[in-house]
């Protein structure tokens, strides 16, 4: 029986979660985990000298959207998942994070299993508002490209939403053209401690939880903002 994508997405999110949060005695939650990770992740694109274009270019980002761990894996049926944290910068103050799952699928021969990680620049007002919704798709609601990467890259790339992936495995990266994003109502709920909405953490700014000011005060720092 052919796997249906839902369940290919599910099992991809699942297995990085295993890897990006080991079973340990730590009180900490899984969704401060994730956050950590973002934190990390971050340094590392900002400390790559691969990364030049993104370094310059962040400031101009009307979000950011972090995965610290995407899994790809393949055997005829393959995909990508993974958890991540987005950012969004609103009058100059950059606020967040919430959280969301991202999955796709693909169907050809593909052997073995990679890991990646991955940041989004959120570039235009169009994308922002997408990733506001439960769900959306990259390439189909926003377009998405892939950002330009070397020492001393230059490109004038336009494009909603401009990827960056740090391969860790036997593949050269991730392509995440018709990725899914999927809003995780309870991660937000645990974080915050009550249901709330993308627009209530990014926007309005009504909720917040000083766990996620290390992160906030990292892109912050690498932006020139607040």
């Amino acid at each position: 029986m052919t796997p249906s994508f839902r369940n290919i997405a599910t099992a991809l999110v699942a297995v990085a979660a295993v890897g990006l949060f080991p079973a340990s005695a730590s009180a900490q939650s899984d969704q401060q985990k994730l956050v950590n990770a973002a934190e990390v992740t971050l340094q590392n694109f900002l400390r790559d000298p691969e990364m030049t274009w993104l370094q310059q270019n962040l400031h101009r980002a009307k979000g950011v959207l972090i995965a610290p761990e995407i899994v790809k894996a393949g055997f005829i049926f393959g995909g990508s998942g993974g958890r991540a944290v987005l950012l969004a910068k609103e009058g100059g103050k950059w606020r967040g994070p919430a959280f969301y799952t991202m999955a796709t699928g693909s169907v050809g021969f593909q052997a073995g299993v990679s890991v990646s990680e991955s940041i989004t620049l959120v570039m235009s007002e169009k994308a922002l508002n997408s990733m506001l919704s439960a769900n959306f798709k990259m390439g189909a609601d926003a377009s998405v490209a892939a950002g330009p990467v070397g020492a001393g890259a230059k490109s004038d790339v336009v494009a909603d939403m401009i990827a960056f992936t740090r391969a860790k495995g036997v593949y050269g990266g991730i392509n995440l053209d018709g990725t899914l994003v999927n809003l995780s109502d309870d991660w937000n709920k645990a974080f915050y401690g009550k249901p709330v909405l993308p627009p209530d953490i990014l926007i309005k700014g009504t909720v917040s939880n000083k766990n996620a000011n290390k992160l906030l005060a990292a892109v912050a720092k690498a932006t020139g903002g607040k």
